[in-house]
């Protein structure tokens, strides 16, 4: 069975600059000093717009929409061919190993999660302080060992062999590891890492919400026994995940929740209780009615950006951020934060400070003066950037919110983020907008409200 669509080649070629046609790309938006201007999206490490593509496939899909696995109807079975196709299409993308489960999930943080409920017990982890909280706070339930910020790859790879040789007793571990830093955007050494990891008879999840959208990610390359990411990172709307990896973990542990789906036969015992058997397969973890326009929204993703060749779009994005980085360079009140250096491989995330700006006020003036988004904050990962900017780890913060006004030191840091969807003005608006501010200062008065700085009316 097949759903028409109205997706084209049309709808995956890039335009003159070579951006990928995304959602929002002609969106409009009021500025304070009067007028209006095409809003410059630089926050794709929050969520990226959705491919046009995308949205058109999703748009084809809905006036089919039907309920998958239960139902006899003609929608309901095309729904599922279409959700378990959409599975199969997501596990090639990944390059997953053939007796690999992959299960969608909401979410990257979602994915971590159930892993953290699978595993076996007396299991240890260890993860970096440098994590995203979606892959740092999961395992409190296990025993973990928060590994210090390495500052060079060799030294991550050295830190966790320390760590794992050193485990007492001597038993299931699992590392988990970002591919691409969520802050600093810098390239972690995820198949060396893996290869220590597994040396020391422990696996390894790979926290890939920052990398699958930048770089192609084969499981069986990197050698992880499993992977997490996102489909709002993957320019695929609505809060859908995927975790995919080795399924005996997954098989032996009880559902993440118990319901329907996940239940292959229930009765009644004489004494009154209900004994249940669980599937065995991915369906043991996706008990309910599953989000199956997420699932073919990340499959159409995924379909759309193997069409486009990561050859092409990696090629681009190392443009992209040669003009943010050369301009953010040629502003010496500017610092860009990274862990292993300037010239480390990165994909499109650069995080930086601005002397003498408190990081929200300039964050404020950029979208309101400049009509370009961007975040600032601690961006959930708030022990690694405490520690870029040199501040007392224990320090309390909200995640995004400032807690100086205009003008006061901030512990918080200024994000820009980009990709396949971002036309070459946008970050040359970016750079001559910081130009512009560091220079010139403000256009306009700003004040804190709600924890916010924002324009002054």
């Amino acid at each position: 069975m097949s759903v028409p669509t109205v997706a084209s080649a049309q709808s995956v070629r890039s335009d003159i600059s070579g951006a990928l046609p995304v959602l929002g790309r002609d969106v409009t938006v009021p500025l304070v000093t009067g007028g209006e201007v095409t809003y410059a999206a630089l926050d794709y490490a929050a969520s990226a717009p959705a491919l046009q593509r995308v949205w058109d496939d999703v748009a084809a899909y809905a006036p089919y929409y039907g309920s998958v696995h239960r139902g006899a109807g003609y929608l309901s079975q095309l729904s599922t061919d279409l959700f378990e196709n959409a599975r199969r299409t997501v596990a090639e993308f990944l390059d997953c190993r053939a007796d690999d489960q992959l299960i969608f999930t909401r979410s990257t943080t979602d994915s971590l999660n159930l892993l953290a409920a699978a595993l076996p017990a007396d299991c240890q982890v260890f993860v970096f302080e440098t994590e995203h909280h979606a892959s740092l706070l999961p395992w409190q339930d296990a025993r973990v060992s928060y590994l210090d910020a390495p500052r060079t790859p060799e030294q991550a790879v050295a830190t966790l062999e320390r760590a794992l040789a050193d485990r007492d007793p001597y038993g299931p571990a699992l590392v988990c590891v970002t591919g691409a830093s969520n802050v600093t955007g810098e390239l972690w050494p995820v198949r060396e890492l893996a290869a220590a990891a597994h040396a020391h008879g422990a696996r390894i999840v790979l926290d890939a919400a920052q990398l699958a959208p930048h770089h192609p990610v084969s499981v069986q390359d990197l050698d992880v026994d499993w992977i997490a990411f996102s489909g709002h990172k993957l320019y695929a709307p609505f809060g859908s995940g995927v975790l995919a990896g080795r399924a005996d973990w997954l098989i032996a542990a009880d559902p993440y929740l118990a319901g329907g789906g996940a239940s292959r036969k229930v009765t009644r015992r004489e004494d009154g209780g209900v004994d249940v058997e669980w599937h065995e397969s991915a369906a043991r973890h996706e008990a309910g009615s599953p989000n199956v326009i997420g699932a073919y929204a990340i499959a159409a993703a995924c379909k759309a950006l193997t069409e486009a060749g990561f050859d092409t779009l990696v090629a681009r994005e190392r443009h992209l951020i040669e003009k943010v980085t050369t301009g953010l360079a040629e502003v010496p009140e500017v610092r860009v934060l990274s862990l292993f250096g300037d010239d480390a491989p990165r994909v499109g995330v650069i995080s930086f400070v601005v002397d003498g700006w408190n990081s929200s006020h300039f964050a404020a003036a950029l979208s309101a003066e400049y009509g370009i988004g961007v975040r600032d904050g601690l961006f959930c990962a708030h022990p690694l950037v405490r520690t870029l900017l040199g501040s007392d780890p224990q320090t309390q913060g909200e995640c995004g919110a400032p807690e100086a006004a205009p003008g006061e030191k901030s512990l918080n840091a200024i994000r820009v983020s980009f990709g396949a969807g971002t036309p070459d003005e946008h970050v040359e608006r970016f750079v001559t907008a910081v130009r512009e501010l560091v220079r010139e200062g403000a256009k306009w008065r700003y004040r804190t409200e709600d924890g916010r700085c924002v324009p002054a009316v």
